[in-house]
C-alpha cells in the first residue's frame, strides 16, 4: 500500500479488471480530477457543517437549500470550467435558478450536496456528487461523503473504488465491488432504503423479498452500500433526479451491479421533455447487486408474469 496520497491512475495499474492500457486516458484524467474538485467542495461543505446552525430554505419543488449547496456548486463549476470547458454541465441550483444547457452528446451531472436534510439534521450521510454521462449511460462518477471521510469513484473497465481520505487526499484507493448471489439463492438479502423518503409503495416492494436486515441510510451513499457489497438492494420508488443519482449509479455498474425501472430497463439519463414528468426527472427504480433479482423474489410466480407481460 502506498504511502500518502495514491491518483486514481495509480490505482487502474494496481486493480483495474481490464489491462490499463484499454481504460481511455481523458476519462481517466477526467475522474481524477473529479475526485480533486469534490474533495474542495467537501471541505468547503464540512466547515458550514462544522459551524454555527445551519439555515434552510425551501425551492418550489418542496426540496430544501442551503448556503452548503450554494458554495459546493460553485467550487465544483469553477473546477469544471477549468477542467473539461466544452462539456455542459446540469447542476442542481443552476438549473433552479433557470440555467440548463443543451446535453444532446456527453455532459455532466453534478449534485453538490446530496442528503441536504441529513446535512441540516446534523447527520453524517451526505454527499458531493459528480458523473459524466455518455450515450444516456453514467460512465464516470465520483461520491464523496466529507462527515464520514469517505470517497467512491466508478470508471467502467477500470473497475470502482473506494478511498479514505486522510488530510483532505485519498491516502489509497481500495477496489470494491458489488455482492455476487450464485444460483439465485432468494434468502436473506440485506436492504437499504431512504431515511427521509421512505413510502408505503417501498415498503411493499421490499416485502416481495426474505430480508436479512433493512438499514436506513441518506443520500447516494445507499448506492454506495451496494457497490462495497455491504447491501445487496436499494429500491428507491419514489421521486428522484438525475443529479441525485448519476453518480452513485456510475459507482455501482463499475462495481459489477446493476441500476434499472420498475420494468427493468436500464435508468437512462438526459431525460427532456418527458410528456409525464419534469426534465430530468427519474422513474422509479431499483439497484442492486450482481445476481438475478428476479430470481431472489419469494412471489417468482408474480415476478415471471411480470417479465412475459
Amino acid at each position: 500500500m502506498p504511502h500518502g496520497p495514491e491518483t486514481l491512475a495509480h490505482a487502474v495499474d494496481r486493480t483495474a479488471p481490464m489491462h490499463p492500457a484499454d481504460v481511455d486516458g481523458d476519462d481517466l484524467a477526467l475522474l481524477d480530477g473529479f475526485v480533486t474538485m469534490a474533495l474542495q467542495a467537501g471541505a468547503a461543505i464540512l466547515e458550514i457543517y462544522n459551524g454555527e446552525a445551519v439555515a434552510s430554505l425551501v425551492k418550489r419543488d418542496g426540496s430544501p437549500v442551503t448556503a452548503a449547496d450554494r458554495v459546493g456548486e460553485a467550487i465544483i463549476l469553477a473546477a469544471l470550467d477549468r477542467l473539461a470547458p466544452g462539456l455542459p454541465v446540469v447542476a442542481e441550483e443552476a438549473v433552479a435558478a433557470g440555467t440548463v444547457p443543451l446535453t444532446s452528446g456527453d455532459f455532466i451531472l453534478v449534485d453538490a450536496l446530496d442528503g441536504t436534510r441529513e446535512f441540516v439534521a446534523r447527520r453524517e450521510d451526505f454527499t458531493v456528487n459528480i458523473a459524466l454521462v455518455r450515450d444516456r449511460c453514467p460512465v464516470l462518477g465520483v461520491v464523496f461523503a466529507p462527515a464520514l471521510g469517505a470517497l467512491y469513484a466508478g470508471l467502467p473497465g477500470g473497475g470502482a473504488w473506494r478511498g479514505d481520505i486522510v488530510n483532505g487526499a485519498a491516502a489509497a484507493w481500495m477496489p470494491i465491488s458489488a455482492a455476487r448471489r450464485e444460483g439465485g439463492a432468494a434468502a436473506g438479502l440485506r436492504v437499504v432504503a431512504s431515511r427521509s423518503h421512505m413510502s408505503d409503495a417501498t415498503r411493499d416492494y421490499i416485502r416481495r423479498f426474505d430480508v436479512a436486515g433493512l438499514v436506513s441510510a441518506g443520500s447516494s451513499l445507499k448506492f454506495c452500500r451496494v457497490a462495497t457489497g455491504e447491501a445487496d438492494l436499494y429500491p428507491r420508488l419514489g421521486r428522484t433526479m438525475e443529479w441525485d443519482t448519476a453518480a452513485g449509479d456510475a459507482v455501482l455498474r463499475a462495481a459489477g451491479g446493476t441500476v434499472v425501472t420498475l420494468g427493468g430497463l436500464p435508468l437512462t439519463y438526459g431525460k427532456r421533455r418527458q410528456p409525464d414528468d419534469a426534465d430530468f426527472a427519474n422513474p422509479w427504480f431499483v439497484a442492486h447487486g450482481a445476481f438475478d433479482l428476479a430470481a431472489c423474489r419469494v412471489d417468482r410466480a408474480t415476478a415471471a408474469s411480470e417479465r412475459v407481460s
